[in-house]
């Protein structure tokens, strides 16, 4: 049956009860001149409201060709649905990891039902818009699209200069809106306190700054962090290039970012407190001492006498017989200097010895006392360079082994990665595992939802399902591409080799079914030394993923004789049973509903699911009812006398 039928029928159909835009409806009645290619008109709102308009001025920011029909898309409904893969998915009965494949425009719309305001952390690495690979605008454009997304008023010269951008090499226009509506899609997704980070190079950098600061506010960009992607350099540039770009947008002032472990290294010393490092009080900062900072310069007494096992003294702020060595800050050429604490803080930072104290006094090399913090804290703010943890191979192993490209720049650690899973090079550039690791650990909890929406090789599930190891209960959403893969490439022969269909999802999912084995085997490894006792075992993290196809959802089609029918492709019932979950927007989608009635009735809670409802009873529609909450599934039901009994009980899915 049509969502109308229902409708007229007078019963409640799922996503049509706040269809209408009051504001917007009074708006094109009252003054159409404000709404233009469906957005509002700031100027001409101004002069409705008779606010000051300055004609001379124009606004700041990013205007590109084909804005209004991206901002259309991002607020188009999908026409797709999803299909269970079986096949595909791994410990289906069990995980809470999700695998959508297609485009990843219609995977994010329909995530958006359940998962608005959910997702923690969101890290994406989008198709760069380079010389050497043509970015081909991959959403529908044409005519027919325009009228649709309400468009219909462009000019015969506004739409060829659309569509030039659109197809046009290394095109800014088509890339940004080809980028716009997804980040839109990921602004609504993302947690009240989350994060998102975008890899990105020279060519499109500023642009995608622009428009984050647009989509996100540009108050909320947290940094421009540079990568350093290959030691080596780019070196057939004029310049050698050695890096990329990592931009951290949060999604409001709630956020905030996780500081990073830090391993203690180098004169470690223990107390009765814990593990720390030494840091002089003394303020070292030339810039400031006694002249300017004269409450922080005090004389501060230590006892000789008692030393502990570190070599430290006590100290007090007050002169006796026991506390008679003056300590005041003074640098190496005795000039006055400051101490960073005031004594309020000194004096909290005193312990009943200075084994339990965090203020302690200690002889130097030339009999003279330094005072120094005892300094505790095990964390660290992320930098905005990030180089450090780049684990680049050695360069004459490298030459060695014949790892090298065309232009003698070094592969990258995510290469190698691939290769230790026996997937050589079945994909181009993969993002490294500590990358995505360091991003989240920054940007998201233990049990946090992380979705990367081009997932590529599928780095980012890897990392989560390794940060898990040590007891995390992260998940991960993944979507990526059914993209063909050309027959010349190393990819296509792998996945062939595999009996894979040679598309980039297939090395997305084999590269998690590979990795997720690995940590498996790992763990069972480790938990397998003698001596290690039963509640020292670490568990195996959820190393599965339900694997959901794109399909074309059902359609009402009219021949020629006037005839109404259902275009719909085959699929079981229990997809359709997603389908609905995912529409409905009110069970985690990684759940497994329970069976009630066999290819017909499913719930989760007291939510029922009925598909295929014309083979169910009247008893089964009571019972339902009388539990819970009751979805009919509209493509597969019929307006039969047994429904109409039970339409203000039930609201239909299309």
């Amino acid at each position: 049956m049509a969502e109308q039928d229902f409708t007229k029928a007078g019963f409640s159909v799922v996503g049509t009860e706040n269809n209408e835009n009051k504001l917007l409806s009074f708006l094109k009645e009252n003054y159409p001149n404000v709404i233009r290619d469906t957005e509002i008109n700031i100027e001409e709102l101004k002069a409705v409201l008779g606010l000051p308009i300055d004609e001379k001025v124009n606004g700041y920011g990013l205007n590109f060709v084909g804005r209004n029909f991206a901002r259309a898309k991002y607020a188009q409904k999908t026409e797709k649905e999803l299909r269970l893969n079986n096949a595909l998915s791994k410990d289906i009965d069990i995980t809470q990891n999700l695998v959508l494949k297609g485009n990843n425009l219609d995977s994010l719309k329909i995530l958006k039902n359940y998962y608005s305001g959910q997702i923690k952390c969101i890290y994406i690495d989008p198709p760069y818009n380079t010389e050497k690979d043509e970015f081909v605008y991959p959403d529908k454009f044409d005519k027919e699209e325009t009228e649709v997304l309400g468009l219909a008023n462009l000019s015969e010269n506004d739409f060829e200069r659309m569509d030039f951008s659109f197809r046009t090499k290394k095109s800014h226009n088509g890339w940004l809106a080809f980028m716009y509506p997804r980040l839109l899609l990921a602004r609504d997704l993302l947690t009240k306190d989350g994060a998102i980070f975008i890899s990105i190079d020279d060519n499109e950098q500023a642009n995608i700054k622009l428009l984050c600061d647009d989509v996100f506010g540009e108050e909320n960009l947290i940094a421009q962090i540079v990568v350093q992607s290959n030691k080596r350099g780019q070196t057939y540039k004029q310049l050698a290039k050695t890096h990329e770009y990592l931009l951290v947008y949060v999604k409001s002032e709630k956020s905030v970012l996780n500081e990073l472990v830090k391993e203690l290294s180098g004169g470690i010393k223990t107390d009765d407190i814990g593990d720390f490092t030494e840091r002089e009080l003394r303020n070292r900062n030339p810039k400031y001492g006694r002249f300017n900072r004269p409450n922080l310069y005090y004389p501060i007494y230590v006892n000789p006498n008692h030393i502990d096992r570190n070599g430290y003294s006590p100290l007090s702020l007050e002169k006796s017989a026991d506390f008679s060595i003056e300590v005041f800050p003074l640098n190496s050429e005795k000039q006055e200097s400051c101490w960073r604490w005031g004594t309020k803080k000194l004096i909290n930072n005193l312990g009943e010895t200075t084994l339990l104290s965090n203020i302690v006094a200690r002889a130097k090399s030339t009999g003279e006392y330094g005072v120094y913090e005892k300094y505790r804290k095990d964390t660290f703010k992320a930098k905005t360079i990030w180089f450090d943890e780049l684990e680049m191979l050695n360069e004459d192993e490298e030459e060695e082994d014949g790892i090298w490209d065309e232009t003698g720049v070094i592969t990258e650690q995510g290469s190698t990665e691939l290769r230790k899973f026996g997937m050589g090079d079945a994909f181009d550039f993969p993002k490294p595992t500590f990358l995505l690791k360091k991003i989240l650990n920054i940007g998201s909890n233990l049990d946090s939802i992380c979705l990367d929406f081009f997932a590529g090789s599928g780095t980012t599930g890897q990392a989560v399902m390794e940060l898990n190891k040590n007891g995390g209960k992260r998940k991960f959403i993944l979507c990526q591409i059914d993209e063909p893969i050309k027959e010349d490439k190393p990819a296509y022969k792998f996945c062939i080799d595999n009996n894979l269909p040679p598309v980039i999802s297939s090395i997305t999912i084999e590269r998690l079914k590979r990795a997720g084995e690995k940590i498996k085997k790992d763990i069972e490894e480790e938990n397998d030394q003698s001596g290690l006792f039963e509640e020292d075992k670490k568990q195996v993290p959820d190393i599965g993923y339900k694997v959901f196809d794109r399909v074309e959802a059902p359609k009402l089609k009219v021949d020629d004789k006037g005839q109404i029918s259902i275009t719909e492709n085959e699929t079981d019932a229990l997809s359709r049973i997603y389908n609905m979950i995912f529409t409905v927007g009110l069970d985690e989608p990684t759940q497994v509903p329970e069976e009630v009635v066999k290819d017909c009735i499913y719930k989760i809670g007291n939510h029922y699911y009925i598909t295929n409802s014309e083979k169910i009873t009247s008893d089964d529609y009571s019972n339902a009812i009388k539990n819970g909450k009751v979805f009919i599934d509209g493509w597969t039901a019929s307006l039969n006398g047994t429904l109409q009994n039970y339409k203000e009980d039930v609201k239909i899915v299309f």
